[in-house]
Order: structure tokens, then C-alpha cells, then sequence
């Protein structure tokens, strides 16, 4: 009895797209990361991308495809073995964030809007332990699931045009980092003074989709701290392994 497979399209002519059913979840992402496992390996000969998003992973092959149809029926192979997911590996990182005032700019705003102080925020903020499940909006940007729901709150009606660097945001039932300067809405409640992309390194980030993320609160001493070991190049992330 064949299995029933998500969906697999061609998208362009660069690309193949598989969807799965629209949902958030661990157990459909710890799905999703095996197959995208067993997909690197099938093409490990040729130099393709395999993105994965929340219910997607996307096969960029940058040129033309020159059999699409015959690639296709060869995924399709894929999706009819058993997926053990119990075989994913990850790992928790602990990631330093400073909570002081200056850096957590909408902390007031939170903390009006839901009730509660500024401490229970940074405590509700720092207990679970977070899922990345992908990477996207700007490299190096970690989408976390997990966030408490007591901490939900709607994004800015109004993007600021200028986010910091290593600003920790809410928005909605996530939590993110701004790996970089940009633009965005979402409230903003303290900054983390680690780099999670540099392209000058043969692995950009040492983050991966699967891992954990643990938030743990410093001060201002201890920041300034460690962004200049980070500066230096003499920083190294604390992190444990987890199996999935």
C-alpha cells in the first residue's frame, strides 16, 4: 500500500517545492527535518539547496532543471520510507540576552498591555526552552517556537524603520533575534550581543533548524562582556546535545 505523500511541484524552472499539511507543530517539523535529510542525500552529487519552512522544504538548484519530472518521481522515492524521527539529533543552546531598559524598549509597553511586570516578562521569556524551526526573513533570522502564551502581543501597527543589532523582539506567538540592522514591527525587549551569521565562515550560522534555544538574562557587565569576546573572535556558544 503506497503511502500518501505531500505535495510535489515544480516551482519555475529552478526549483522543486513539497508541501505538507498547514500546521505548526514539533512532530510535523521533526518529519519535515528527515526528509530534508534523505533529500540532501539523494542529491549529494549535485549542488543543490534544500530549504525548509514551517509545513515546506524547497529544492533550489539554482540552474535549469534538466529532468524535472524524472527528479520529481525520485523524491516521490523518498517519501515512501518510514520517517524515524527518534533518529534526529539536536542540540540546546544557551543564548545570552540583556534585558536592562535601554535595550528592551517596549518593555513598558508589554508590560501595561498584559498585566504584569517587567520581571515575570524577562522570567516568562528566559524558562522555555525554544524549537527553531527554520531560518529566513534575513540570514541568520531564528523562527522559535515555544514563546509562553502570556506573552503573545500584536506586532507594531507602525515597523520602526531602524532595529538594532541582536535586538530580541516579540511578535504574535513568536520570538525572534534581528541578526542585523533592519527594519520591523515587532516590540522589542532586549538585545543579544552574539553574531548568529557571518558569511565569512564556511558555516555562516551554528544554529540549525531542530535545535533548541534556552534565553539566559545578563547584565549590562556581562554583556558588554561578551560582545567583546565576540569581537574578538574568542566567544564560544554553550551548548548540549539533545536527542529529538
Amino acid at each position: 500500500m503506497s503511502k500518501e505523500l505531500p505535495q510535489i511541484t515544480p516551482l519555475g524552472d529552478t526549483a522543486i517545492l513539497i508541501q505538507f499539511e498547514q500546521i505548526i507543530s514539533e512532530k510535523l517539523l521533526d518529519k519535515i527535518l528527515f526528509y530534508k535529510k534523505a533529500i540532501e542525500n539523494l542529491f549529494i552529487k549535485q549542488k543543490v539547496e534544500v530549504i525548509n519552512t514551517y509545513n515546506s522544504i524547497l529544492i533550489n538548484y539554482f540552474v535549469t532543471i534538466e529532468d524535472v519530472y524524472g527528479d520529481i518521481q525520485a523524491v516521490k522515492a523518498v517519501f515512501q520510507q518510514d520517517n524515524n524521527t527518534k533518529n534526529n539529533n539536536s542540540r540546546l543552546l544557551e543564548i545570552p540576552v540583556c534585558y536592562d531598559a535601554e535595550f528592551g524598549i517596549d518593555l513598558e509597553l508589554i508590560s501595561e498591555e498584559k498585566n504584569i511586570t517587567i520581571s515575570e516578562i524577562i522570567s516568562l521569556h528566559t524558562q522555555p526552552e525554544y524549537r527553531v524551526y527554520f531560518m529566513g526573513f534575513l540570514p541568520g533570522f531564528l523562527y522559535l517556537g515555544g514563546l509562553d502564551k502570556k506573552l503573545q502581543i500584536s506586532r507594531k501597527s507602525q515597523p520602526r524603520m531602524k532595529i538594532e543589532k541582536g535586538a530580541v523582539g516579540i511578535g504574535e506567538n513568536q520570538t525572534g533575534i534581528y541578526p542585523k540592522e533592519s527594519p520591523g514591527g515587532w516590540q522589542i525587549i532586549g538585545n543579544c550581543p552574539i553574531d548568529f551569521f557571518d558569511k565569512n565562515q564556511e558555516i555562516p550560522t551554528e544554529i540549525s533548524a531542530g535545535d533548541y534555544i534556552k534565553f539566559k538574562s545578563v547584565d549590562r557587565e556581562e554583556f558588554s562582556q561578551i560582545k567583546e569576546e565576540v569581537k574578538q573572535g574568542k566567544y564560544q556558544l554553550k551548548k548540549q546535545d539533545r536527542n529529538g
